[in-house]
């Protein structure tokens, strides 16, 4: 087959979307090298994703100046022309947007869609952002062949609030880097938390800085609990001044410690040394954090409803997510059992097995050939 991607998020983003874009690609390219994989992207940045000893990729950029010009015109539109020129079988609009008029040719389409927060949750966006994310998402599941939903939470909510029918749409969870897989040297670890100046005990939040993922309550939490540290991979704007203020305010600056821009392999040394990963989000599509700390075999506490069940599995802590004392008492709990611990580790790195990379290749390459 040859199979293109919108790739824009996988050169550009370096988080969540980028991440599950670069994860795809690589597990495609490397189960399946058999088929040809274009990646479609409006500049070709650094690809330190790609394993360059494969050959079974290849890089699509705009190939005329007005389209270089007018990058997201391309990618909407004009796109399905260099599609037809390489002959492109199946596009996968891997971040909820396919090209206008790709659905009048004979490429066949499938789209992912990750959340409908904005539908779900619409105080987290402002009015003109809401109506954009719904004119595209509605457009992408009504003209692709098949719907990817990354968990059972974001079928429901497609089905719900897009009023698309089910049999439209197929569940294939989404992984997370490779780096996560295996165990890190004690002494690379050691040498990661010296790097960014870490204590050596620390709970973790990973995540963008705003205000759905709910930062602020975990720094309530914290104040309460006198003894422990947090650490916060992740950054933001307004939201985060508003939490580095809570910081001062309360005399917590000894307490919290913020690191972004790192690598994915000190990522990893850093959920390997932490106590627990608490992850308090309002609401989300499917939360790879979970997901990173179940591989690293770090306890976990996050949200009760929607898609975390999912994710974390029936050995996570679940807490209603603006509640100071219900957080508290799991962290209290878990740190105070090292019989929890230890179940929580070994438990939650066996349910992590449903999302390795062999189960997520076969189940995309299944639906591919469907078409």
């Amino acid at each position: 087959m040859r199979i293109g991607f919108d790739a824009k998020r996988a050169f550009f983003n370096r988080s969540g979307l980028g991440n599950y874009s670069r994860d795809t690609i690589n597990i495609l390219c490397e189960q399946y090298p058999e088929n040809k994989y274009f990646l479609y992207t409006p500049k070709n940045l650094t690809q330190n994703f790609l394993d360059k000893e494969k050959i079974n990729y290849t890089i699509c950029t705009p190939s005329n100046i007005i389209n270089r010009i007018f990058p997201s015109y391309w990618r909407t539109k004009t796109i399905t022309n260099d599609l037809l020129s390489n002959r492109i079988d199946i596009y996968h609009g891997l971040t909820h947007e396919l090209p206008l008029g790709i659905e009048k040719t004979n490429i066949k389409t499938v789209v992912t869609i990750h959340d409908l927060i904005f539908l779900r949750h619409p105080e987290f966006f402002n009015k003109i952002d809401r109506k954009i994310y719904y004119s595209k998402v509605k457009s992408s599941c009504i003209r692709a062949n098949k719907i990817i939903a990354i968990s059972e939470n974001t079928k429901r909510d497609i089905i719900e609030l897009l009023n698309i029918p089910e049999e439209k749409i197929t569940v294939i969870y989404q992984g997370c880097n490779k780096v996560f897989h295996s165990c890190i040297k004690k002494e690379e670890r050691v040498k990661t938390l010296k790097k960014y100046k870490l204590p050596s005990d620390y709970l973790l939040y990973v995540g963008n800085i705003e205000e759905r993922k709910n930062l602020m309550t975990l720094l309530k939490t914290i104040k309460s609990l006198k003894t422990f540290k947090l650490v916060v991979i992740g950054n933001g704007k307004n939201y985060k001044e508003k939490c580095v203020e809570y910081i001062k305010r309360n005399n917590l600056t000894n307490k919290v410690f913020f690191i972004h821009k790192i690598t994915q392999q000190e990522i990893a040394s850093i959920y390997q040394s932490a106590q627990i990963l608490i992850y308090p989000s309002i609401y989300e599509g499917f939360g790879i954090p979970i997901l990173e700390s179940l591989y690293s075999k770090t306890p976990v506490i996050t949200t009760k409803n929607g898609c975390f069940k999912e994710t974390g599995g029936p050995n996570t802590k679940y807490i209603n997510p603006l509640s100071v004392a219900e957080i508290k008492n799991e962290v209290i709990n878990i740190s105070s059992s090292k019989e929890t611990q230890n179940k929580m580790k070994e438990e939650g790195i066996k349910y992590a097995q449903k999302f390795n990379n062999a189960h997520i290749g076969k189940n995309l390459i299944t639906l591919y050939k469907t078409l």
